[in-house]
């Protein structure tokens, strides 16, 4: 990574388990100011996982490049008891907290994929997956337990360390006994987390699973505490001084340096150390800058170039008749299309024409094209514009020509 490089000693402590204020009326901390905190720290690295959502990833990975701090992409999903398309009021509201990391490009796709669609399929109160989901999409992925809401510690904490072994070797055939850590957190005025750490420390011992040491981030500085708990109060429409609702004010959920992380697992360094080779597993920096097109697949043999004239060709015939492959028609195609072809842009024609045209055939309303776009005969050869660009004298240079770096915009 180019950008300016901590120089302190070897790092210790890694956080991996870290809510910023995309952590809707739960997290605080903003991301500039969490990472201005890791450097300060001495830390050279930083996970941001989320509840439920990626809304800071790209604002991370920009803001962490500029600071010399490696940044690492994680979410905290929520994960139903049953199916995640099942949702059955009192019976679906059961859910688990579970944290993914990517480790690289596959990883940061298979994310990607896992919480669009606990959004769009999974959906019940909180957007959810499930395992058999999970599975699918598991590769280039680190996992942790979570908090006291994952899975394994509602186990332990209901005194089933049966129920925890048989669930930790579910999760250990999903993402590989090697990517697959207990977390362990430090609460001390909490005898439930306490009961937790116990029961996690002798079911890593059993199973010969490694531990993470983590803090649950939620804001920045300790004294950030208060004005957190009344961001909680808002999500529930309660008041600060209600009893009977959420509260974390119990839980010092800042961040801690690696010497405060140090002193409060002396007993378990290896949880430390366990977290620096995590983050050395996670290397990938998306191309920013970059236009990813989506792929279009293309009938038989032929490349997207020899696709796009022959949609041209079919065009022609219901635009202009059988013969109109002549004259300016045919010397303005053949110009345009040598082009689209230098610039790399015929699946992005293609890609349009797709869309515009299952949209038409679907009685949903398209515009005619807009601005330059009109004109382009390859545009009106394809049906995404329905402006004759030949008989109203309309320039393609306008829209598109070699000088031009942008992407054409239709």
């Amino acid at each position: 990574m180019k950008s300016k490089q901590l120089k302190n000693k070897k790092t210790e402590f890694i956080h991996l388990h870290v809510h910023s204020h995309y952590s809707l009326l739960d997290g605080l901390g903003k991301i500039e100011d969490l990472l201005e905190r890791t450097r300060e720290l001495g830390m050279d690295s930083l996970a941001l996982t989320d509840h439920g959502v990626m809304y800071g990833a790209i604002e991370f990975f920009t803001k962490a490049k500029d600071l010399g701090v490696k940044p690492i992409i994680g979410c905290e999903v929520y994960l139903a008891s049953g199916g995640m398309e099942n949702k059955q009021p009192k019976v679906d509201e059961k859910r688990y907290h579970l944290v993914l990391i990517s480790k690289n490009k596959q990883g940061y796709e298979n994310l990607l994929k896992l919480v669009t669609e606990s959004h769009l399929r999974g959906f019940y109160y909180k957007p959810r997956i499930d395992k058999e989901f999970l599975s699918r999409y598991s590769k280039g992925l680190v996992a942790t337990s979570a908090c006291m809401a994952g899975e394994i510690p509602q186990a332990l904490l209901s005194g089933d360390m049966e129920k925890a072994e048989k669930v930790l070797s579910e999760y250990q055939d999903i993402f590989g006994k090697d990517d697959f850590y207990l977390e362990l957190e430090h609460h001390e005025k909490s005898p439930d987390q306490q009961k937790i750490n116990q029961g996690l420390v002798e079911l890593g011992k059993k199973t010969r699973t490694k531990m993470v040491a983590t803090c649950d981030v939620h804001y920045v500085m300790p004294e950030d505490k208060e004005v957190q708990d009344v961001l909680l109060c808002i999500q529930q429409n309660k008041k600060v001084e209600d009893k009977n609702r959420l509260n974390m004010t119990d839980f010092d959920l800042y961040l801690k340096s690696p010497e405060e992380m140090r002193k409060k697992f002396s007993d378990i360094p290896q949880a430390l150390s366990n977290t620096v080779e995590v983050a050395r597993k996670c290397d990938f920096y998306p191309a920013m800058g970059q236009t990813i097109l989506p792929h279009f697949e293309i009938p038989g043999d032929k490349n997207e170039n020899e696709y796009l004239r022959k949609k041209c060709f079919w065009g022609i015939k219901e635009r202009y008749g059988q013969a109109g492959y002549k004259g300016e028609v045919k010397k303005r195609l053949d110009f345009e299309l040598k082009v689209i072809k230098k610039m790399g842009y015929a699946s992005y024609f293609l890609i349009v024409a797709d869309f515009v045209n299952w949209a038409k055939n679907n009685k949903i309303v398209v515009g005619p094209g807009r601005g330059s776009a009109a004109g382009s005969i390859v545009s009106y050869l394809l049906k995404i514009t329905n402006v004759d660009p030949i008989k109203y004298e309309l320039l393609f240079e306008r829209f598109l020509n070699p000088e031009r770096i942008s992407m054409p915009d239709i």
